[in-house]
């Protein structure tokens, strides 16, 4: 599936890409996100027409030369394109190479039948990981990049701002860790989810203030997660913080709303966090995670469609009331 120009994508038949120097993967089960519906949008701009798509999980259909990951081998896509040579990359900050990118954004993607990479951004995933699951994978990485930010203690109390796809990875990852996790929405389907995660409670948006307040005898959040991406959560997090606590604000947040409370951050002292994407290493832990059954990402999937149905996808995706959206092959 290519974009052709804002608004506009296209299913079109190209040609298998060439991979002297690269292991070429068949697809089979890709995930759709908001970036994506960014991209299209032309929130995000991008070289025209690109192949979309960066969650992608597949079987090599052609080994590398290097011969380190064997054809028939089913496989994660790290989706970040790095050099290993930068400063950031020398420092262990790959994520942020000054000279990579991401599939589906700076380089043709993965809603493809077939893709070319590099070998080094191939993770192997265990046989007995559904391809639902499997479709969890690269988001959870950069839930697992986030949460290691910000490590939780057994007793904070943590609250998920927002209880979408990443929202319900964080519920899980941080009540795993030993936190008291409120999550907040306004969906009650959500929140029920949300309570069938491992929140300790999931309330709307107007009740966050009391619950926390109970949880914490008045004091406010250890930790607080933003996954909604505006700046009305944004500073909701900030207020919903004790002192000296953490937010993470994992929502890609653009501004536009009405001013944030730059007192709070002052007065509270508090640490403000803004993970990027994810490391290989994220990644590795996501596919353990799931293949030790400490997540569990399969009720988190709600829709799914053909890679031939990418438009009805990615409407599904638009709709508040959907979490995941998968594409499988046939």
């Amino acid at each position: 599936m290519q974009l052709i120009k804002p608004g506009v994508v296209e299913v079109r038949d190209i040609a298998v890409p060439a991979a002297d120097s690269q292991a070429l993967v068949r697809i089979k089960t890709v995930g759709v996100c908001g970036t994506d519906s960014s991209i299209i949008a032309g929130k995000i701009p991008v070289e025209l027409p690109r192949t979309m798509g960066h969650e992608g999980v597949g079987i090599v259909e052609q080994a590398g030369p290097l011969g380190s990951v064997p054809a028939g081998q089913r496989v994660l896509i790290d989706p970040g394109i790095s050099c290993e040579l930068c400063d950031l990359c020398r420092r262990g900050y790959p994520n942020l190479c000054r000279n990579g990118g991401l599939l589906g954004r700076d380089f043709d993607g993965v809603f493809a039948d077939f893709v070319a990479v590099d070998e080094r951004q191939l993770l192997l995933v265990p046989d007995h990981i559904t391809d639902d699951e499997a479709g969890l994978l690269q988001v959870l990485g950069t839930c697992v990049h986030a949460v290691a930010t910000a490590p939780v203690l057994p007793g904070d109390v943590a609250v998920v701002l927002g209880l979408g796809v990443a929202g319900q990875l964080f519920v899980q990852l941080l009540a795993r860790g030993g936190a008291h996790v409120i999550g907040i929405t306004r969906s009650p389907s959500k929140r029920a989810l949300a309570e069938q995660l491992g929140a300790a409670q999931a309330v709307a948006p107007e009740a966050a203030g009391a619950a926390v307040a109970e949880a914490t005898h008045g004091r406010g959040a250890n930790l607080v997660f933003e996954a909604v991406g505006i700046e009305e959560t944004f500073a909701q997090a900030i207020e919903l913080a004790d002192h000296a606590g953490t937010v993470v604000l994992y929502g890609t947040a653009t501004g536009g709303g009405s001013g944030l409370p730059y007192y709070q951050l002052y007065f509270k002292e508090l640490t403000i966090h803004n993970p990027r994407a994810a490391t290989k290493s994220d990644y590795q832990r996501a596919i353990d995670l799931v293949a030790t059954g400490v997540i569990d990402a399969a009720p988190i999937v709600s829709a799914r469609f053909g890679l031939s149905e990418a438009r009805d996808a990615l409407v599904a995706c638009g709709d508040p009331s959907t979490l995941k959206v998968l594409m499988h092959t046939d």
